[in-house]
């Protein structure tokens, strides 16, 4: 119960902190534009430390669960271009919300459980009826926030290896659609012109795939066994 106590304190330090410093304002596209010229001089002249910097900060950000994550893989596409900053963000990332996920798992679950647990018989059956393959439709569609998803995981009986390469996979195309939008940086508006209503479209049918090869799989596994 003390170590739960001091874990939950040092995240409420941290989101309090993020906050108070005004951070949250620094993790948004008008300051990023503004900045873009002064993080590529840092880069040029320390690239290995400013990327392990945007690494660390990347996993914090998402595995505390605050506001940015999207902000992060613009910062890096445009600064380490597509192919080092996919690699950059698709990591920290999956580390960082495996970090969430296990937070939900040791120290949210019997109070998101109570107050929440009606709701999440969807959750619950998804993950019983498809397993692993539910996790990866999930990861596919945007339209489902990643912060939600790692919280509502961590609820569930799956181990953190296997949540933890799901979600590598299934969060790598949303991935390399931002990281690629931050290379070209100086076009980008809104985070709607990003995300079209096309685009949105094509990955849920793309979240759609999982569950089919699930359902192929086993009709052909009861069809041998008949």
């Amino acid at each position: 119960m003390g170590r739960k106590f001091l874990l939950i304190a040092a995240l409420l330090a941290l989101g309090l902190a993020f906050y108070s410093f005004d951070l949250h304002h620094w993790l948004t596209l008008d300051n990023l534009k503004q900045q873009q010229q002064q993080f590529i001089d840092w880069r040029q002249q320390s690239p290995i430390l400013v990327g392990l910097l945007f690494f660390g900060l990347y996993i914090l950000v998402t595995g505390v669960s605050l506001p940015g994550a999207i902000i992060m893989s613009l910062a890096v596409g445009a600064l380490f271009g597509l192919w080092w900053g996919t690699l950059i963000a698709s990591f920290a990332s999956s580390i960082g919300a495996t970090i969430a996920f296990l937070v939900s798992r040791y120290l949210l679950h019997d109070w998101v459980q109570q107050r929440f647990g009606g709701r999440l018989r969807a959750i619950h059956l998804g993950m019983e009826r498809e397993g692993r393959f539910f996790l990866l439709a999930l990861r596919l569609v945007p339209i489902f926030p990643f912060v939600l998803i790692n919280i509502l995981m961590g609820l569930t009986h799956i181990r953190t290896w296997p949540f933890y390469w799901v979600s590598q996979i299934g969060m790598l195309p949303v991935t390399v659609v931002f990281v690629n939008a931050g290379t070209q940086l100086g076009q980008v508006e809104t985070l709607s012109d990003i995300l079209s209503p096309e685009l949105i479209l094509s990955f849920a049918l793309l979240g759609l795939f999982p569950l089919l090869a699930r359902w192929l799989l086993g009709l052909i596994k009861r069809r041998r066994a008949g």
